[in-house]
């Protein structure tokens, strides 16, 4: 892994305004932070507060913070949330190929710069400000660093549609994707959802829970303050094993968990399945009022049918008792399509400062595009639900 220099703190002064870059978002007032990030849990002050003092980011990681700041005086009025990256990991927009080009014909692609949400592929905000002018100004400070420093490349994963349209205006290469998200219909029980499903659908995910039940499995839902020291390590237990699993080191210290308990409880869904009084697996989720946010998962035991019945059937139970419109299901998964969950297009924008490389990629993604509409467009058929015909 390549460990990228840091970018030192540079200003740009006008008349109006202040633009810096930030070494630390523990270093912005968070109450200012927040009030231009809204609700977002995963984007908030206190999570990327976390891990920074948890070390899953900053020196040694890959993941060095260079924070976009814009302000009036002694108020922020816009922010960026953006890292100096030396890997590609934690991205959920892959570039390897593009980073191997680079290599074979002798130029650095990492550092890189990246704005998004570390480790977690969720649409939200990038430019973090209530006016297009203050957000131009954001991007214009994105493009300056990306020259100034000589980098091979910025990168805008997950932006929100209004952040979009100005990338699209400014000529940055889109390139689009495709996620799953469940949709709360107002449901009053899970088997008001479940009877907007078609039969088959709806048998098997019947004979799914069924079969978890008849193992012994029972479920706690807990948020805030009921989350015990213990089912915290509990579920670290499992997020690693997850990891190791996969032949992978996590990304995540134990202390972030610790951190995210203490300063954003209320925020945070940790699900424990149980069985014989002993816990065997969990999952971790975020949420605000509108919108669930499912993240980690793992398992000390395996039994058949029981990572459906975690991350999916208990979340949708939650939003349902809740009345939480979304759940957001992350990265990748064709199985969520017939547990309701319904594909939505994502996109990230990117800028390359070698000109043949940009055009190159610019092609590259204009043939992606096609296979992506081909792609969203099979899954649209292959719906879950009820006919309305």
């Amino acid at each position: 892994m390549h460990e990228p220099d840091s970018i030192h703190s540079d200003q740009v002064a006008s008349n109006q305004h202040t633009v810096q870059i930030v070494g630390n978002v523990t270093a912005i007032d968070a109450h200012q932070w927040d009030s231009l990030a809204g609700d977002m849990p995963l984007l908030s002050h206190a999570f990327l507060r976390a891990l920074e003092r948890s070390s899953s980011v900053g020196e040694g990681t890959g993941w060095h913070p260079c924070m976009i700041v814009v302000n009036r005086g002694e108020q922020l009025i816009g922010a960026m949330p953006v890292y100096l990256k030396g890997h590609s990991y934690g991205e959920y927009v892959f570039d390897w190929a593009w980073a191997d080009a680079y290599e074979q014909n002798g130029l650095p692609y990492y550092p890189k710069l990246l704005s998004a949400i570390p480790f977690s592929p969720v649409t939200s905000q990038r430019l973090l400000a209530t006016d297009d002018e203050t957000k131009v100004l954001l991007i214009n400070a994105l493009e300056s660093v990306l020259q100034q420093h000589r980098l091979s490349s910025a990168h805008v994963l997950f932006p929100s549609t209004q952040d979009a349209k100005l990338f699209d205006q400014l000529g940055w290469l889109k390139r689009q994707g495709v996620q799953f998200r469940w949709e709360n219909e107002r449901y009053q029980t899970f088997d008001d959802f479940l009877a907007t499903l078609s039969h088959n659908k709806r048998k098997k995910i019947r004979q799914e829970r069924k079969k978890v039940s008849q193992a012994g499995v029972s479920y706690r839902r807990l948020t805030g303050q009921a989350i015990t020291q213990a089912d915290w390590d509990f579920f670290y237990q499992c997020y690693c094993n997850t990891y190791h699993e996969h032949h992978s080191t996590p990304y995540l210290t134990r202390r972030f968990f610790a951190e995210i308990s203490q300063s954003m409880p209320e925020q945070v869904l940790l699900l424990i399945a149980e069985q014989d009084g002993s816990p065997i697996a969990s999952a971790l989720n975020f949420f605000n009022e509108s919108c669930l946010f499912g993240r980690y998962w793992g398992a000390t035991k395996f039994v058949s049918g029981l990572h459906f019945e975690l991350c999916y059937y208990q979340a949708q139970q939650f939003c349902i008792d809740r009345n939480i419109q979304y759940f957001e299901g992350g990265a990748q998964g064709e199985h969520k399509l017939a547990r309701g969950f319904k594909p939505r297009p994502t996109c990230s924008y990117h800028k390359l400062t070698h000109p043949e490389f940009e055009r190159s990629i610019e092609d590259y993604l204009k043939r992606e595009s096609g296979s992506i509409e081909a792609y969203t467009s099979e899954l649209e058929e292959r719906t879950p639900f009820k006919s309305n015909s």
